[in-house]
């Protein structure tokens, strides 16, 4: 559907070349919902514009539907953006404008029938929840219909891609929520390819099926969902994850000499990691009754990301220092990870 190869995208700035985008080459499936995330100025938002060349790449080529639209000339590229819709942070709606107006606005100079014109926006109106706003200007609408409207509108010329730059990132948590069930609903039921540029894992996490993280222009870390959560490798991979687990505040109460994780002779505080089936076995009693090692749980997160349960405890070991070992080693062998992060 997405093919990327070797794109990289430089501006002129007072200070000397940008290179925003560096080298980056992505593979995007025809029906998935893929994220691309990285914090400010890592060059996520660029690259989405590349996908339909509101930035024209340097270099590369941008493969969508099997032609390059790079060589592309404006009138042919236009044609081919008509099946590429996209939302942004801000909305983007015209203010003089009804919400009936602001989705029919695409159609008005495609020489369609004003009947069809009516029936199309009906139907997409009802189709994102919000046939009832249909004469309501944008200055009367919260955020979470604006952005309804324009997702509506940018299903107007039936796309096969909706790309969604930061289209989360004004919307209090709530709405966000709704937002994400939305987009991922629009996903099954139309089958439409969505791409997503954030820089919040919890949106990663709530609808996408893959994800690249990109740090200084490049993609550091491509993986599925489940996998990017389980077994992160990439450092700023692990910092986005802490950011969406109260897991990060063990280093905190560590540094701050917290009582919480004041260790006594022979004691070590772990973290256990384990996903899928092993989140439904009795780990804590398991640990008791076979090492006589006892394991104090401090706290924990459980958490379900594509149907699969991923799972963290940051627990204290007491007893035999070689029992403790065993316990250790053994939890290993069964794919639950184990990290000593403090010895007594």
């Amino acid at each position: 559907m997405i093919q990327l190869i070797d794109v990289s995208k430089t501006f002129d700035s007072d200070n000397g070349k940008v290179d925003a985008v560096k080298n980056v080459s992505l593979n995007i499936e025809k029906s998935e919902v893929f994220g691309v995330i990285g914090y400010s100025g890592a060059g996520k938002s660029t690259l989405v514009r590349c996908i339909n060349l509101l930035e024209r790449p340097t270099e590369g080529k941008v493969i969508v539907d099997g032609v390059d639209l790079v060589p592309l000339n404006e009138r042919s590229l236009r044609k081919h953006r008509q099946k590429i819709g996209m939302i942004f942070q801000q909305f983007n709606l015209l203010a003089s404008r009804t919400v009936f107006e602001n989705v029919a606005f695409p159609l008005r100079y495609k020489g369609i029938d004003k009947s069809e014109i009516n029936k199309k926006v009906t139907s997409l109106l009802e189709l994102v929840g919000i046939s009832d706003k249909a004469k309501a200007y944008p200055a009367q609408l919260s955020g979470g219909q604006k952005q309804r409207v324009a997702i509506a509108r940018s299903l107007a010329n039936d796309p096969g891609i909706l790309l969604c730059d930061e289209a989360t990132s004004a919307l209090d948590p709530q709405t966000t929520q709704s937002i994400l069930r939305l987009l991922k609903d629009l996903n099954k039921k139309l089958g439409i390819t969505i791409v997503i540029i954030t820089h919040e894992m919890s949106v990663i996490k709530e609808i996408c099926s893959r994800v690249a993280v990109m740090e200084d222009g490049r993609v550091v870390e491509l993986n599925d969902v489940v996998s990017i959560f389980s077994k992160p490798q990439a450092q700023i991979t692990k910092d986005f994850i802490n950011t969406t687990s109260n897991l990060n505040r063990i280093g905190e109460l560590i540094k701050e000499n917290s009582s919480i994780v004041n260790l006594e002779s022979g004691q070590k505080l772990c973290r256990l990691d384990f996903h899928g089936s092993n989140t439904k076995e009795p780990i804590i009693s398991y640990i008791s009754r076979t090492y006589n090692v006892n394991a104090s749980i401090i706290f924990g997160n459980i958490e379900v990301i594509s149907e699969t349960v991923l799972g963290s405890l940051i627990v204290i070991l007491s007893g035999n220092s070689e029992d403790q070992e065993s316990v250790i080693q053994n939890l290993n062998d069964i794919n639950i990870k184990v990290e000593v992060i403090k010895h007594a």
